[in-house]
């Protein structure tokens, strides 16, 4: 599908910048307001080019929503596209983070903050499934009557993947693209041998010379490219570097991070700034910002047109008709664990709430997410317990 119009730079730096200005609540927010402003809305891209995308960008080392938002960029206004849009999507929330690191780093979230976090933490469960949810029908419809028992099993694999496994996810999606590939050339009596080749591009990175800005570089590059599964994920590994191994934080104040890291918009990974930030002040906090996003934008601006080539390949085609339904899966899944890590009564309430605002009400993703804020903020103020 073709956009009906190239948009300009202007509407790519101002639709990508308003989505990274609000999206709050991290990667399942990242997907519902990039579908909507890419395939409903603007129409640039059809149900499928989006699950596509999903799924490619799945499959990719690093920030998988970042990844998305640079790729739809691109996929709509070329490579200047990308880096317009992919800017867009990250600058609102690193200085958002930043500035909030140089006021909050070395003493604790007043209470309304910490109170926001676990509010808008509380509601992302929901709005996770709300964007599967959104995904299942174009999918469902463009599944073949006799592989919609196999599609349902890829789905059904990403959430079992998400909930159990989220490190190795990419395992999974990997293996339901093998297994449709395999379906779909025996049908066509074809060797399973040497199914295709994507071409694929790496990105290596030594990390030269002694001192912080080095060893910044060195945890940002780590967390940038070992992010599979979100922000569950590179949590520990950035806890494990700045406060055992490099000493630059505390354990408290790692959390303070965190905080901080969930009251923000955009992508998760934008914690990272913080922990550079403690390293070496704020040229240490965009070193750790510039690094961790580097390799997405290496992977799209190198790859995707590649893979936009081979979508007709009926090899590709049919790999991306198993690790599509298992991505979104994925998105499913990881609303188990998300609503497994609240640990605090009104937290359940605030999801519960939140579920009823998107589900029944149709409310949209960031009233949903700005009013779970709000609601954490007045119970904190409130004397309400806050998560540990």
């Amino acid at each position: 599908m073709t956009p009906h119009h190239e948009p300009s730079l202007g509407t790519v730096l101002r639709e990508w910048g308003r989505i990274g200005c609000i999206g709050f609540g991290g990667p399942p927010t990242h997907i519902a307001l990039l579908r909507t402003l890419c395939v409903q809305r603007r129409e640039w891209l059809s149900d499928q080019e989006f699950e596509d995308a999903i799924a490619a960008c799945n499959l990719l080392p690093g920030p998988a929503s970042t990844q998305l938002a640079i790729f739809t960029a691109w996929r709509v206004r070329g490579r200047a596209g990308a880096l317009v849009g992919g800017a867009a999507f990250i600058l609102p929330g690193l200085v958002v983070i930043l500035a909030l690191a140089a006021l909050f780093l070395t003493g604790s979230p007043p209470a309304w903050v910490r109170g926001a976090g676990a509010g808008a933490g509380a509601a992302v469960a929901a709005v996770a499934v709300h964007a599967g949810v959104g995904l299942i029908p174009a999918g469902w419809r463009r599944a073949a009557s006799a592989g919609r028992v196999r599609w349902a099993l890829y789905v059904l694999a990403g959430v079992v993947s998400a909930a159990l496994f989220g490190p190795w996810l990419v395992l999974v999606l990997l293996g339901c693209g093998v297994v449709e590939l395999t379906v779909n050339r025996a049908r066509r009596g074809e060797s399973s041998a040497a199914l295709f080749a994507v071409p694929a591009q790496s990105w290596a990175a030594a990390v030269a010379g002694a001192g912080v800005f080095a060893s910044v570089a060195w945890v940002a590059l780590k967390v940038g490219m070992l992010s599979y599964g979100g922000g569950f994920v590179i949590i520990p590994l950035m806890q494990d570097d700045a406060v055992n191994t490099y000493h630059w934080m505390s354990a408290g104040e790692f959390l303070n991070a965190v905080a901080l890291g969930q009251v923000t918009p955009g992508p998760v990974v934008q914690t990272v700034a913080v922990v550079g930030y403690a390293a070496a002040g704020l040229t240490g906090g965009i070193l750790a910002s510039l690094v961790a996003f580097a390799p997405s934008f290496v992977f799209i601006l190198f790859g995707a047109k590649h893979f936009n080539r081979l979508r007709g390949n009926p090899n590709v085609r049919a790999f991306l008709d198993g690790a599509g339904p298992a991505a979104v899966g994925a998105i499913l899944g990881s609303a188990i664990p998300l609503a497994l890590s609240l640990t605090q009564w009104w937290q359940y309430a605030v999801l519960a709430g939140a579920g009823i605002l998107l589900f029944v009400l149709r409310r949209g993703v960031v009233t949903t997410i700005l009013a779970a804020a709000c609601a954490g903020s007045v119970l904190a103020l409130a004397g309400a317990l806050l998560p540990s």
